[in-house]
């Protein structure tokens, strides 16, 4: 027993000091270049550091979350984005585990959304109908329900059929975020909106996107 306080100020010593020089060495470069607009799988290849390809996924994953690019609650039901930190566990066997601890939940006032109908004039013209949307509320307030990680679980042949029809940067992306097993909300960027524009047109894609500043709340289906 008197073996295990130490045993285990060690592990946590080497844990910070791995971290530590992970951040140094990648997590930097990595967050800068997701910034760029790089793929994970792009990402991978340009790291004069080895770093394990679901390290760069993590790295990736968490900056997205912190910078609201990815949210876990839907947008406008208060409470702002919730910030999280992921923060490794050891077991008596020394097993590592991963567990996400909330750091910030906001507070915003919930949004009373207006449901604006999907008519054959904007299914037509949708890429041009979401980016007039964005611009009128901005890419920060606009965003996307993603079910790409329970696809991917529940059908992973079917879903790989879905993005395989994707054009090959945009499959990259998708397949690069290691979406949680729920709904994620993305923000509606320029390659978010191609991403769901490409899907729907091609019958792949059943979603919600969401416009704070004008409380409007556009339905895929």
């Amino acid at each position: 027993m008197k073996q295990g306080k130490p045993e285990a100020q060690q592990k946590y010593f080497k844990k910070a000091l791995s971290d530590f020089t992970f951040d140094v060495a990648s997590g930097g470069a990595i967050r800068h270049l997701a910034d760029r607009g790089y793929t994970v799988q792009e990402i991978a290849k340009m790291l004069d550091f080895p770093t394990p390809f679901e390290r760069v996924q993590k790295t990736v994953w968490e900056h997205f979350l912190a910078q609201k690019i990815l949210r876990l609650e839907e947008p406008g039901k208060g409470g702002g984005q919730e910030k999280y930190q992921y923060v490794t566990d050891y077991d008596a066997f020394g097993r590592k585990s991963f567990r996400r601890v909330l750091l910030e939940s906001g507070g915003f006032e919930p949004v009373v959304w207006q449901e604006i109908l999907m008519d054959a004039g904007k299914k037509a013209r949708l890429s041009d109908y979401l980016a007039e949307k964005c611009e009128e509320n901005g890419q920060d307030f606009s965003y996307v329900s993603c079910d790409f990680g329970l696809q991917s679980r529940r059908e992973p042949e079917a879903f790989a059929g879905r993005v395989q029809k994707l054009p090959l940067p945009l499959q990259e992306y998708v397949l690069g975020i290691p979406w949680e097993r729920r709904l994620v909300y993305h923000r509606l960027d320029n390659r978010m909106r191609e991403i769901v524009t490409d899907l729907y047109r091609g019958g792949e894609y059943q979603g919600i996107c969401y416009f704070i500043k004008t409380g409007e709340k556009l339905r895929l289906e």
